[in-house]
């Protein structure tokens, strides 16, 4: 590994593009802790550290959340903007249409993009300093003024986010936005350990107990990310075979191909939605000052909904709430089906493979390669789920069982497993046109 990044460095184009990502990053932990005025920061601190719901949602934005600084928004706008933007190209075929354009099309939807992303910034800020105004987090209270600084500063901070993303894309390694939440992450990943050591090491009766709890973290932890990695990679390859035809005086054709269909073919993407949809109305509850304590059937709900309350096995109070997690399990394969249907097209794969002279040996073109295709894919989006809820599940079964708290849970690792792969190969293929070793030949 440390003799690729010599031989990295020894580019002068990789190394420029390594360079230029590093002090990006390096602007947005800066930006991380440059706080926004007029924001009781000791007391959102407090109220943030009640508010389990929002783990999560502060783990993306790298602790900008709970330091309230000028990122508190991070890219989540960008993420769901563009989650809409992909959905909204399936409903409107204008948008479809627009896709198939190639390049051009391309960037007119990016475009799209960023105008969705700054219009949900801006709403999303209102909405946070109203909020904030309404549960005394605001110093001056909620006057025009104060409202107008934080939509102003959280919205500008989250465009600059999207920004330098698509900078880190165009010059610096690649995947900008993928980069930022790794970064924002990784950023989190320390003072988890610390955590975990002061609880499970430090705090353990005997030295033995401590061996076998620092054994079980450590295993846990190589286990899934090994997981993640067989996960990530894993695909299968369908062949097909091109018919020979005549061309002029030449034949041509006859090659064989395969198509690779991933087993993770929708990513982190059920993860981020079913937990998004299972944390929302508690989030909702929280900034509104509803407590558990206050309401009768509210509770009830919410503590289904709470991933915190999931797995306790010190009493059957709590423990019943774990119901909640069938439910997160059925949304995780939901999505996983639902994402990915509107991701790949078999009709669009099989028209395309027969109109080029290809087929799947074995399967006749036109409709049955289409049902072989959904089959296949059906199959495959199955195993992949099933992997992604055990991604999910293990974390918060420690959670519940042991009071494990983290912030990189399962989607979390997913994310920063993900990205770094990506951006290995990306660099690998770059040093490989110049005869180098790459990282996964080591």
């Amino acid at each position: 590994m440390f003799k690729t990044f010599r031989n990295a460095l020894k580019i002068k184009d990789i190394r420029r593009k390594l360079l230029y990502t590093f002090v990006a990053l390096i602007i947005i932990r800066l930006g991380s802790i440059l706080p926004v005025p007029g924001i009781n920061r000791a007391y959102f601190e407090f109220w943030v550290g009640s508010q389990t719901a929002l783990g999560f949602f502060d783990t993306l934005t790298g602790g900008s959340f709970t330091q309230m600084s000028i990122f508190a928004l991070s890219i989540t706008p960008y993420i769901t903007s563009s989650i809409i933007m992909q959905l909204l190209t399936i409903a409107i075929p204008k948008l479809e249409e627009m896709q198939k354009e190639g390049e051009d099309g391309k960037k007119k939807i990016q475009e799209y993009t960023r105008y969705v992303t700054v219009g949900l910034a801006v709403i999303e800020s209102f909405a946070m300093a109203i909020g904030f105004g309404s549960s005394g987090l605001l110093e001056g209270g909620g006057t025009f003024a104060n409202v107008a600084v934080i939509v102003a500063s959280f919205s500008a901070g989250s465009a600059f986010l999207m920004w330098l993303g698509e900078r880190i894309t165009e010059k610096g390694v690649g995947n900008g936005i993928s980069i930022i939440l790794l970064i924002n992450i990784v950023a989190g990943m320390p003072r988890d350990f610390v955590n975990l050591y002061k609880q499970f090491i430090a705090g353990a009766p005997t030295v033995v107990n401590a061996i076998i709890a620092a054994v079980i973290i450590v295993a846990v932890i190589v286990a899934m990310v090994l997981f993640i990695i067989v996960l990530q990679d894993a695909e299968r390859k369908i062949p097909v075979q091109y018919a020979k035809k005549v061309q002029g005086r030449k034949m041509i054709g006859g090659q064989s191909s395969h198509i690779p269909l991933k087993v993770n073919t929708a990513g982190v993407i059920p993860v981020i939605f079913a937990s998004s949809f299972m944390q929302f109305p508690i989030v909702v509850a929280s900034f509104f000052g509803v407590e558990p304590a206050r309401a009768h059937v509210l509770p009830k709900i919410l503590y289904l909904l709470n991933q915190s309350k999931w797995f306790n096995i010190s009493s059957w109070g709590e423990f019943k709430y774990t119901l909640g997690a069938l439910i997160y399990i059925a949304l995780l394969v939901f999505f996983a089906y639902f994402y990915t249907s509107i991701t790949f097209n078999p009709i669009e794969i099989a028209n395309n493979m027969k109109k080029q002279g290809g087929f799947i040996p074995g399967i006749r073109p036109g409709k049955p390669t289409t049902e072989y295709l959904t089959k296949v894919l059906n199959n495959i989006i199955f195993i992949g789920a099933v992997g992604l809820t055990i991604v999910a599940i293990v974390p918060l079964i420690f959670l519940g069982a042991f009071g494990a708290y983290v912030t990189f849970g399962g989607t979390s690792l997913i994310i920063v497993v993900g990205v770094v792969l990506e951006t290995m190969k990306q660099i690998e293929s770059q040093m490989l046109v110049r005869h180098y070793k790459g990282f996964l030949n080591d």
